[in-house]
């Protein structure tokens, strides 16, 4: 019972560190970036609809991103969608495909970027938390219900306070590297 309890804690904080990730590839750096727009809301016929489900998106040149939408009814608004965006991006757009050209970052820009992983780090750590929270309550339960003895949920409480610890290394391991990666010239 306390294994599974365990098991579903390491889960569930996997799952905060992957969503951080697939969220911090979409913090642009120096380079273009396919993982840059492909999560980008579009309203296609009245749903919001993630990109790259309407789009094949290239990188032809380091600084540039290529973007063919399947429908060319969605075209504007792709360019709809990138504009109103906080990519701060200018969307190129020849009728068939829309190009983006990613201009090198600014020191400025680099430190609000680095202001944003912050945030996003730090909601990432409070889930890892809130899944801590929640299953030493459920712990708890199972003690009350006298399923578990006291000296299996100090145990269990231990296990899951050490996981939490190796999760939110974790996440400022990654955090790290992406600050890195955006405040490299």
């Amino acid at each position: 019972m306390i294994k599974e309890t365990i098991k579903e804690a390491e889960t569930r904080m996997k799952g905060a560190l992957q969503s951080l990730e697939e969220d911090l590839a979409g913090i642009r750096t120096g380079r273009a970036s396919p993982a840059l727009v492909e999560r980008l809301q579009v309203e296609y016929y009245g749903v919001p609809t993630p990109l790259m489900q309407l789009a094949s998106i290239s990188v032809p040149e380091a600084r540039v991103l290529l973007i063919r939408p399947f429908d060319a009814s969605s075209l504007k608004a792709i360019e709809r969608a990138i504009l109103a965006s906080e990519l701060g991006l200018t969307p190129n757009n020849d009728g068939k495909a829309i190009r983006l050209n990613i201009p090198p970052l600014t020191e400025e820009r680099r430190r609000e970027l680095v202001k944003v992983v912050n945030n996003r780090l730090e909601e990432a750590r409070v889930a890892v938390r809130n899944v801590r929270r929640d299953l030493m309550k459920e712990l708890r339960e199972f003690e009350k219900e006298k399923l578990i003895s006291e000296d299996d949920l100090k145990k269990a409480e231990e296990e899951l306070q050490k996981a939490t610890d190796r999760f939110i290394q974790e996440i400022d391991e990654v955090g790290q590297r992406k600050e890195k990666e955006i405040m490299e010239v």
